[in-house]
C-alpha cells in the first residue's frame, strides 16, 4: 500500500494488524481519485472509518486542505499518526479516536462542511451501512457541491434517494462496491440516472 500521487508519491502505508480493517486497493484508490480529480485541491475531506489513513493522506499529497481521520480503534489511530510523520505530512489533518457517530454529531455541531467525503465501514457489521447514511444524510454536514463515496461489499444495496442526498453512480470492483452520493439538488441539476461500472 502507497501513496500514488502528490508530494508523498511512493511513500509506502503501513496498514493496522489484525484483520479489522480493509486496506483499500491502490485500484480503488486510483480510480476514486480520478472520478474526484481536481475538487481535491484545496479540499474539506473527511474519512471515516479511516483504518490506515491511506486516502486522507492520498488527499494531503494531492492537495487537500483540511482532512479529518475518524477511528475508534486505537491500533488504526498510531497507524495513522506513523502514516503521517512517515510521509513528512505535519499540517493540514486532525486524528481523532472516536465512535463514527458521535464524530459526525460533533462536527455537525461545529458547523463543519466538507468537500469530499469517504466512508469506508467495516464488512462484518450489516446494520452499519445504513445507518452512517441515515445519519450522515441527516447532520448535512457535506458541502452543496460536494461528492460523498461509501464502500460496500458487492451484494450490499443503499437507497438511492435520501432526503438531502441522492446516489448517482455506482462502481464495482471484485467484492468491494463504491456508491457516489451528492445533494438532491446537485443530482437533479445534473439529471443522470445511476451511472454503473
Amino acid at each position: 500500500m502507497r501513496v500514488i500521487a502528490g508530494i508523498a508519491r511512493g511513500r509506502r502505508l503501513k496498514a493496522p494488524p489484525g484483520d479489522t480493517t480493509r486496506p483499500v486497493t491502490d485500484m480503488i484508490k486510483e480510480a476514486l481519485f480520478n472520478v474526484w480529480g481536481q475538487r481535491v485541491q484545496g479540499a474539506a475531506f473527511l474519512d471515516l472509518f479511516a483504518g490506515s489513513g491511506s486516502m486522507g493522506i492520498e488527499a494531503l499529497s494531492r492537495g487537500a486542505q483540511t482532512v479529518i481521520f475518524v477511528d475508534n480503534n486505537a491500533r488504526a489511530v498510531a497507524v495513522i499518526k506513523d502514516n503521517l510523520q512517515n510521509c513528512h505530512i505535519s499540517e493540514g489533518f486532525e486524528v481523532y479516536r472516536n465512535d463514527v457517530f458521535r464524530a459526525i454529531d460533533i462536527l455537525q455541531n461545529r458547523g463543519a462542511k466538507f468537500d469530499i467525503i469517504y466512508v469506508d465501514p467495516p464488512f462484518t457489521n450489516e446494520v452499519i451501512f445504513d445507518k452512517v447514511i441515515k445519519i450522515l444524510d441527516e447532520a448535512q454536514i457535506l458541502e452543496q457541491n460536494g461528492i460523498m463515496v461509501i464502500r460496500t461489499y458487492k451484494k450490499k444495496t443503499l437507497p438511492v434517494s435520501l432526503s438531502n442526498l441522492s446516489q448517482y453512480r455506482k462502481n464495482d470492483y471484485g467484492e468491494s462496491v463504491l456508491h457516489y452520493y451528492r445533494s438532491n439538488e446537485e443530482v437533479r441539476l445534473n439529471d443522470g440516472d445511476i451511472q454503473n461500472s
